[in-house]
């Protein structure tokens, strides 16, 4: 279909953005689809808010720190557009071949009837993101006079005069403000005739156009940033303000690190275990801000360390494939450390406090995967003078020949069970965890030396 009259002759319906929302989401639950694909733990807290508040057809804004995938939940509402949907060929706003709203498409519409002809603008064009900066210009987001088009020879009181800013050119789509609270009070004042009136004013211009646009924000808590806040006025005009969270369950934790992550090397599920249960004891510390939060993206970036340093050792060594181990663990958390923010009474206490709770992260991963394990002979081996040496540059098969021999027990062989271990590196690593947590246990001692630990 080219022109208005074949889209009108194919019986083709125009539905508001709100009510295209509402009948795709309701369609969605009808069938059972998830509409909300990559996102763990909001299942039963954000997720159906934010579902009621599309239902509404609400103009929306959430609430929280820093790493709770606000602007991934906003993103995702895109999928509840039609895939594709027609507009005005050559329109600036995306309007819809049936109901044109600018002074030019409502001359080419009187003019061409018919032959009106139009184009399909998939979902993803009708998505708009802008994220909110101190600097941000009414014009960015409204629009302004264009000095061209005065000097082409129309009058400065001609609509055809205005260059549209972010919020009309988003008509009959969704647009998003990112950190909402950072945009100047002025500016958030331009935004209320547009939430509320759905009409924009440039300059003295009132533009009585029938604006079809979703407003969807994101904010810290304002007790935080103290950057600004969201003005009242503003404020009354989003129909819902829904609070965001971190992961309330480990598997949702370990869920995320998992699917974000871009990993170089082959990392196991306990050292992943562990990375979430570091990342969640930090949010559970009275030592950390927790009105900065302890963001998502700290354990993703975990995980991606320790498989840098795993294919690191592995081109040194010589190893066939790079596999992450306990001990690249600390590497992990020497370059993480600046993401943390701490109470000010902790200072020079930072290292001190994220190597107490990577070690409680740690044990508690070992009691988790090894309970009821009797590790009895492999301690006793240690005891009578044996000692195993790791390190971050020291290879699997290294590791594996300096193991204590514990005569017929299978003691080996139901560790790297219980981890799933199949080859030398994941072998390693799941023993190496199981020495850490009998050090921990203080069943048997360790000593960090040049770059290297020795059990015993």
């Amino acid at each position: 279909m080219a022109t208005v009259g074949e889209l009108r002759n194919s019986g083709h319906v125009q539905k508001t953005l709100r009510a295209e929302i509402r009948d795709n989401l309701l369609a969605a639950l009808r069938e059972g689809r998830d509409p909300w694909p990559g996102l763990h733990g909001f299942e039963s807290t954000v997720i159906p808010q934010l579902e009621r508040a599309l239902i509404a057809g609400h103009d929306i804004v959430l609430l929280g720190e820093r790493g709770q995938g606000k602007t991934r939940l906003l993103r995702t509402i895109v999928g509840l557009l039609d895939e594709w949907s027609p507009v005005i060929e050559g329109s600036e706003l995306g309007e819809h071949p049936y109901e044109p709203i600018t002074t030019a498409s409502l001359r080419r519409a009187a003019e061409l009837g018919d032959d009106l002809p139009i184009r399909w603008r998939s979902h993803a064009e009708r998505y708009t993101e802008k994220l909110a900066t101190p600097d941000t210009s009414v014009a960015d987001l409204i629009g302004d006079v264009d000095p061209m088009k005065v000097a082409e020879g129309r009058s400065l009181g001609d609509p055809e005069t205005i260059h549209y800013g972010l919020v009309p050119r988003s008509h009959r789509g969704i647009v998003a403000v990112n950190e909402l609270p950072d945009l100047a009070e002025r500016i958030q004042v331009a935004m209320l005739n547009v939430m509320e009136e759905r009409d924009i004013q440039v300059r003295g211009y009132v533009l009585r156009l029938p604006l079809d646009v979703l407003v969807v924000a994101s904010a810290n808590p304002e007790d935080y940033t103290n950057r600004g806040r969201i003005i009242t006025p503003l404020k009354d005009r989003f129909g819902a303000e829904i609070r965001t969270h971190y992961p309330t369950e480990l598997a949702d934790e370990v869920a995320i690190i998992r699917q974000e992550a871009e990993l170089v090397a082959d990392v196991p599920d306990h050292l992943v275990e562990t990375l979430a249960r570091f990342t969640r004891a930090l949010r559970a510390s009275s030592a950390v801000d927790q009105r900065s939060g302890v963001s998502a993206r700290f354990p993703i970036a975990g995980a991606e360390t320790i498989a840098a340093a795993a294919i690191h050792r592995a081109s040194r060594q010589g190893e066939d494939q790079a596999v992450a181990r306990p001990v690249d663990l600390e590497a992990a958390v020497d370059v993480l450390g600046g993401k943390i923010e701490f109470e000010s009474g902790e200072e020079g206490r930072e290292d001190a406090i994220l190597d107490h709770l990577l070690r409680t992260a740690t044990a508690e991963t070992v009691g988790a995967r090894f309970r009821g394990v009797d590790f009895t002979v492999l301690v006793e081996g240690l005891e009578h003078g044996a000692m195993v040496t790791t390190g971050e540059q020291v290879s699997a098969r290294d590791f594996l020949a300096g193991l204590p021999i514990l005569g017929e027990s299978d003691l080996y062989d139901e560790i790297c069970a219980r981890l799933g271990a199949s080859n030398d590196g994941q072998r390693a690593g799941a023993i190496e965890l199981a020495l850490e947590g009998l050090y921990l246990a203080r069943k048997v001692g360790k000593e960090s030396v040049g770059g290297e630990t020795i059990y015993g």
